[in-house]
């Protein structure tokens, strides 16, 4: 089955950035389209990025686009997640999610795969 496994969070300054990791085993890297969501205390766990098998079509929440980029290195088997510009409000934990299949989405439930999460903590 698939696994996931994050890293790369920790506490970090306002306008800081951190590089956020997922590790993917257990299947075929290039047939899951990636994601990355986040949940705050006292909150959903929201969209963040999207990526789609290949790295071509990618898709941002509203509340990290141009400051945050999803990449993926196929060769690899890793998802990453470049945080930039850094806000308190980013703080949250932050999780990668796998969905069978080539194309990318912001839809939570459209996810089978999750990992344990990451916390990113933005000290103002």
């Amino acid at each position: 089955q698939v696994q996931l496994v994050e890293s790369g969070g920790g506490l970090v300054q306002a306008g800081g950035s951190l590089r956020l990791s997922c590790a993917f085993s257990g299947r075929t890297f290039i047939r899951y389209a990636m994601g990355w969501f986040r949940q705050a205390p006292g909150k959903e766990r929201d969209f963040v990025a999207a990526i789609n098998w290949s790295g071509g079509t990618t898709y941002y929440s509203d509340s990290v686009k141009g400051r945050f980029t999803i990449s993926r290195d196929n060769a690899k088997n890793t998802v990453y997640l470049q945080t930039n510009s850094l806000k308190p409000e980013d703080t949250a934990v932050y999780y990668c999610a796998a969905r069978f299949g080539s194309v990318a989405t912001r839809i939570r439930v459209q996810y089978g795969y999750w990992g344990q999460g990451t916390q990113v903590t933005v000290s103002s």
